[in-house]
């Protein structure tokens, strides 16, 4: 692992380069082609950022991405066709596992900043768009099943599904994923941008059975963010009897609530409960045993909050499926100067070194007027890398791309791998 001073690096590597010389079965698929835009010269700040990736230097040395197919899976691909020739490659496959066999069923671009990442880093490489059936486990298996058959090499999610595990690379999902997996593709995830509203821990009962969330505390305040639909998700390798409870803070009506399932590993138990909130009103997460046990006492677990705050939070542990797994590289975000985020999701979640890697995010943006930002941002950066090695290295192995960026990558904090920035900050391979 290299390591060297952040400071200042963009403008000289950008110089250095510069002076360079230029050298289930599938419900729908189809190929979607536009004619090709004549390209604007890329801005200094796109330019700069794929120089200290080291992506620069490889365009004018030809490698390119030729070779490789990448997958992007997520739900925001409204209006792509729009984007074909223009930020994204002219041509794409794409794929739907929705029922309704809609790709642009949701209004969202998020997918397509995910491919125009991929694209501006392996410009050569073949793009795949995926979605699959909101909540349900079995759709996103099928679509990552269906992606290895049709010769995916790097797959890229920038979404969480955080009750799909334990939050510990355990449960059923992760552990079909990894059959699926094997050797010949390599899933790159974002870490997760929920660092603080997230809390793991023992649970620690009052007289009364309810969790203790901090001191004597037995709630955790939920803020919203506005009027968008909120989640709370308690998972872990728990199987208790354990019920979550959503207070309203002012009436302490009761909003909703949900009794823990545990899932087909008898290992991992989830639960979530989702409701509209009042424009400025808080609410209160309570957590509790119904059935007292010493074990109940020993068990661990994980809560996070979709759209909206939590009072009481943990950075630790706080990566969500995909990116907790094994056969899964988290990827989370730092800033400029190497810093992680705040919001970046952290380490440890087991015994796997986790995260992965990071990105320097934001990441410039030619599909719209504001750059990409977020381990969303992250994640498309490190998948267009391993393109890029794999593409130089078609008979490399999916351990030995990983020991190839491992080995580039820029150690940051304490040495060797750290609970906040993993192996470092990605680059190619000098």
């Amino acid at each position: 692992m290299l390591r060297i001073p952040l400071a200042r690096l963009s403008i000289l590597l950008l110089l250095s380069v510069a002076a360079c010389t230029p050298r289930t079965p599938p419900a729908v698929s189809g190929e979607q082609t536009h004619d090709v835009a004549s390209p604007d010269a890329p801005s200094l700040e796109r330019r700069t950022h794929l120089a200290n990736l080291g992506a620069l230097r490889w365009h004018q040395d030809g490698r390119r991405g030729k070779g490789v197919k990448l997958a992007v899976l997520d739900s925001g691909f409204r209006d792509y066709r729009q984007f074909l020739g223009k930020g994204m490659p002219a041509r794409v496959k794409t794929q739907s596992f929705r029922r309704d066999q809609n790709l642009e069923a949701r209004d969202s671009q998020h997918g397509i900043l995910c491919a125009e990442v991929l694209h501006s880093i392996a410009p050569d490489a073949e793009i795949v768009l995926i979605n699959w059936e909101p909540d349900n486990p079995q759709s996103f298996l099928d679509a990552v099943r269906w992606a290895k058959a049709d010769g995916v090499k790097v797959l890229s999610c920038s979404l969480i599904m955080p009750s799909w595990s334990d939050g510990e690379g355990g449960g059923e999902v992760h552990r079909a994923l990894a059959e699926i997996m094997s050797d010949g593709m390599l899933f790159f995830a974002s870490a997760g941008n929920t660092a603080q509203r997230h809390w793991c821990g023992v649970y620690a009962p009052d007289a009364s059975g309810w969790h203790q969330w901090r001191d004597e505390a037995t709630v955790n305040t939920l803020t919203p963010w506005g009027k968008e639909r909120v989640a709370v998700e308690f998972y872990g390798p728990t199987q208790g009897a354990f019920e979550l409870s959503i207070h309203h803070g002012a009436s302490h009506e009761l909003i909703g609530k949900s009794i823990l399932r545990v899932d087909g590993t008898k290992t991992c138990g989830r639960m979530v409960v989702r409701f509209e909130p009042e424009v400025g009103a808080t609410y209160q997460v309570k957590v509790r045993c119904l059935e007292s046990s010493r074990q109940a006492r020993r068990e661990s677990f994980h809560l996070v909050a979709l759209g909206a705050g939590l009072e009481f939070a943990t950075n630790r542990g706080s990566i969500p499926f995909p990116g907790d797994g094994a056969t899964v590289q988290a990827v989370g975000a730092v800033d400029g100067e190497g810093r992680r985020l705040y919001y970046s999701s952290c380490g440890p979640n087991s015994t796997l070194p986790k995260p992965d890697f990071v990105a320097a995010v934001p990441f410039p943006s030619v599909c719209r007027d504001r750059p990409f930002t977020g381990t969303s941002a992250a994640a498309p950066q490190a998948a267009g890398l391993a393109a890029l090695v794999w593409s130089s290295r078609p008979q490399a192995s999916t351990s030995e791309v990983l020991r190839s960026m491992r080995a580039a990558a820029v150690d940051l904090g304490p040495m060797g791998h750290d609970h906040e920035t993993g192996f470092g900050l990605i680059r190619l391979p000098r």
